[in-house]
């Protein structure tokens, strides 16, 4: 498993300027703002969705486009229960191996597959017209990001779970989660099939925790 950081800490905030890390304050009472990335997937992305609605949690999904082709009405599904969705690229791309014609054109492919299956749903106007962007790996060029940025708003993290660790296991998961989840923050989960052990465990009780601190739940 390579190298990543549980917190993104102001150091590595500092490296894509623009990009939002933590939302501190910008609603009255405490929150957190729950994101998924790389589904939708009929292993994880089902589970998550019947779970977050036993706790009435709303969520934003980071979806990747070919899995949006290849399930579009479970797409469709995460935005008819009230869910923001937001571009996670169409193939997963990691931006630093990537030209940036390429990688914008995988991005867009990715808009375009969203756009097509959201037309005739009922969200709210921001959603449409205020796009969210997340980087694979949150790794890409600053030039790509100040080119992004033009267009989206482009979403980091302030906790990482890495629930998609499988030797980092279910309880640590749910300790680093626990832990540096703050007013404001961002944090990573997964709806992939690769964080099902560790989601299975950890989601239900780390939202359950937040609960009983006085945290509220809220799309990006």
């Amino acid at each position: 498993m390579g190298l990543y950081f549980n917190h993104s800490g102001w150091l590595f905030s500092r490296f894509y300027s623009g990009a939002e890390w933590r939302l501190k304050g910008k609603e009255k009472k405490k929150t957190i703002y729950l994101t998924f990335d790389d589904g939708p997937v009929p292993q994880a992305t089902p589970f998550v969705l019947d779970l977050l609605a036993s706790y009435n949690v709303k969520a934003t999904f980071f979806c990747v486009g070919d899995n949006i082709k290849k399930y579009p009405e479970l797409y469709r599904r995460i935005l008819q229960e009230g869910h923001r969705t937001a571009n996670h690229t169409y193939n997963h791309l990691k931006g630093w191996a990537h030209a940036d014609d390429y990688y914008f054109a995988n991005i867009m492919a990715c808009e375009a597959m969203m756009e097509k299956l959201e037309e005739d749903l009922d969200m709210p106007k921001e959603w449409k017209e205020v796009r969210l962007f997340r980087p694979p790996y949150g790794k890409m060029k600053s030039a790509q990001c100040d080119y992004l940025k033009t267009i989206y708003r482009i979403i980091m993290w302030d906790v990482i779970t890495g629930d998609f660790d499988k030797i980092r296991g279910a309880e640590k998961c749910l300790h680093t989660a626990v832990k540096d989840s703050r007013d404001g923050s961002i944090v990573i989960f997964h709806d992939s099939l690769k964080a099902m052990d560790n989601l299975d465990y950890a989601l239900p009780k780390y939202i359950e925790e937040c609960l009983s601190k006085g945290y509220q739940f809220k799309t990006l």
